[in-house]
């Protein structure tokens, strides 16, 4: 089970992620009951039936799907959550910036996959406000040491709009 860290602290998930296997397609794999996080594949293939079924709704987005298809639905979602499978893949926070800067999105935005903690400071910047760690992370370190990597920002991004040099006059 995923370490969590939302508002600041360790947390427990309520979330249930919905996992495609190679016996399953997106049209004929059994919803479950509760709050899920489906693959954009089960979103586009079940819409209707997800949005009937449930007050809370979760998507998840893997570094190759594009924002663009679901920008029209993004107020259907409680929560987005981002996959970054690999350390070195970059993709998520340029995912994470389009959902709050140009689409607007105000719901939660998760960080899940290969999630570091010396990744958060910078994840923090591009808007996710919540990380979920796998088995063997340590939730309690990250959240300890993973936000304080400088002291102040210079550049303007999604968690500070205005510029240093404007903060400071």
């Amino acid at each position: 089970m995923a370490q969590l860290i939302k508002n600041g602290a360790v947390a427990v998930d309520p979330w249930k992620t919905l996992e495609i296997n190679e016996a399953d397609t997106a049209e004929s794999i059994a919803l479950p009951a509760g709050d899920v996080v489906f693959p954009l594949a089960v979103w586009q293939a079940r819409k209707a039936e997800i949005i009937a079924a449930r007050q809370r709704i979760g998507l998840l987005l893997q570094p190759e799907d594009r924002v663009e298809d679901i920008a029209a639905d993004l107020a259907s979602f409680a929560v987005i959550a981002i996959n970054f499978p690999k350390f070195v893949d970059g993709r998520g926070y340029s995912t994470a910036a389009l959902l709050r800067q140009r689409y607007g999105y105000a719901g939660e935005l998760r960080a899940v996959g290969n999630v570091l903690h010396d990744q958060l400071f910078f994840m923090k910047r591009v808007g996710f406000d919540s990380y979920a760690f796998t088995d063997g992370k340590n939730a309690a370190y990250a959240l300890e040491a993973g936000f304080r990597s400088f002291s102040d920002t210079y550049q303007a991004a999604t968690d500070q709009p205005q510029p240093y040099f404007r903060r400071r006059a």
